[in-house]
């Protein structure tokens, strides 16, 4: 029989909770850390586990941790990572992986040193649509892919950004790192890497809270030769609006839609049907506004099923990375002010 599994959350914010919630379904949560010392002690009461304010007080009082949850500010990310890792233990690290490709890098080299696993969250790959369309693109299904149109309308307002973090260049590093990088991840995943980027971006209605963009446009063409665009945007009035992917091949044409991702809106694909699709979960339910689909259950069993030797990470840290450098590369090639 496998060893139950002991975990430790670093970060107490909202996301921590939905690890930590699957955490408990697969393992046991023994320890978390919040800077904010009464998140730890809030969060720790729920799973009877131990809270730490400090990273260090954690992992040297925990020697049995086997697998520690990254929830901290993307720009910590690869710190905390990498401090894991030191102590001797597998790591779950959020979105996006870190802020830079220099910061990735370090990341993998730490994992690879000292051969511990280090599994990046990219949970909407699971979702039933998305599924199902990989499947159909890596099968030869749509032939050769022309050209893709993704849309990322999400409402993100000025309370969202009142928390200290969110909005900075340091620790935030920008609207698609945090609102839109599972986008970039999935684009990546299914239609392969950027070539050449044209982008314009402005930051129309959050001047005062956040020191990037609010909204751009992205002209893309693949290494495939396939060419499209990204629209992306947090104004999108009072509630989120739509994250789609439209894809244009050789012989066939598919719209994966609904606010997430979360639904097969058009698919006329010749000599193929998808048939009855399984039914995805909800989105991440945050009270004042809504993110990605809530998948992270996926992420767990994959984590256990890894460290068991009974599958392959879902999501790798060169993939993490990856998405990370499409970002910068996008980032690099601004050319209208905010």
């Amino acid at each position: 029989m496998n060893k139950e599994l002991h975990f430790a959350i670093i970060g107490c914010g909202r996301i921590a909770q939905r690890h930590a919630q699957h955490i408990h379904n697969i393992g046991k949560l023994v320890a978390v850390c919040d800077i904010v010392e009464t998140k730890a002690i809030d969060l720790a009461k729920q799973y009877n586990a131990n809270p730490y304010s400090s990273i260090d007080g954690l992992l040297q009082e925990n020697t049995a941790i086997d697998v520690v949850a990254i929830c901290t500010p993307n720009g910590l990310h690869a710190q905390h990572t990498i401090k894991a890792l030191h102590a001797g233990c597998h790591v779950v690290c959020e979105k996006p992986m870190a802020i830079s490709t220099v910061d990735c890098m370090a990341m993998i080299a730490a994992s690879k040193n000292v051969n511990k696993h280090l599994f990046i969250v990219k949970q909407n790959r699971f979702n039933p649509p998305v599924v199902a369309v990989k499947s159909a693109i890596d099968n030869g299904v749509l032939g050769k892919i022309f050209s893709f149109q993704l849309n990322c309308f999400w409402n993100r307002d000025e309370q969202y950004y009142k928390d200290g973090w969110r909005g900075t260049k340091a620790l935030d590093g920008g609207t698609l790192f945090t609102q839109f990088s599972h986008f970039i991840d999935l684009l990546y995943w299914m239609l392969g890497d950027v070539k050449q980027a044209q982008v314009f971006t402005k930051n129309f209605a959050h001047q005062n809270c956040i020191e990037f963009e609010d909204t751009g446009i992205i002209n893309l063409m693949l290494e495939s030769g396939a060419i499209g665009n990204i629209n992306y945007t947090v104004n999108s009035y009072e509630k989120n609006m739509e994250g789609s992917l439209t894809i244009f091949g050789e012989h066939g044409s598919i719209k994966i839609g609904g606010e997430y991702l979360n639904t097969l809106e058009y698919a006329h694909v010749k000599n193929f049907s998808f048939g009855e699709l399984p039914k995805g979960n909800k989105a991440n339910n945050y009270g004042a506004y809504k993110g990605s689909m809530s998948n992270h259950n996926k992420i767990y069993e994959n984590v256990v099923a890894v460290l068991n030797n009974t599958a392959t990470i879902s999501t790798s840290a060169f993939e993490g990375m990856k998405t990370v450098e499409i970002i910068e590369k996008i980032y690099q090639q601004k050319n209208s002010s905010q």
